[in-house]
């Protein structure tokens, strides 16, 4: 008997992808109440959407206060609930458009 919540529920964990990338530069803040911000670019992403910023504000493991450092090489970790993934086709993903 085929379940229709067996293609909601993919797997028990969540789905997720891990992309190579690069601090390209660390952005200081104008105003020195707004957050430093660092900007990383992601190998394999297209060249107009490879570079993502995030605040600069890291939690080191015993729960120390950490930023990263410009040319570091991260880990970028892209997470999603099962609910809101589909099985892929065997045709691979469309392109919308």
């Amino acid at each position: 008997m085929n379940n229709p919540t067996d293609d909601k529920n993919i797997d028990k964990e969540s789905p997720a992808v891990t992309l190579p990338g690069v601090v390209e530069k660390v952005i200081r803040p104008i105003n020195p109440k707004e957050p430093e911000k660092a900007q990383i670019a992601i190998e394999g992403a297209e060249d107009l959407y490879k570079e993502i910023r995030i605040d600069n504000a890291l939690e080191g493991v015993v729960g120390k206060k950490v930023k990263l450092k410009a040319g570091a090489q991260v880990d970028v970790t892209i997470e999603a609930h099962s609910e809101a993934v589909e099985k892929a086709t065997d045709e691979g993903q469309k392109k919308r458009g």
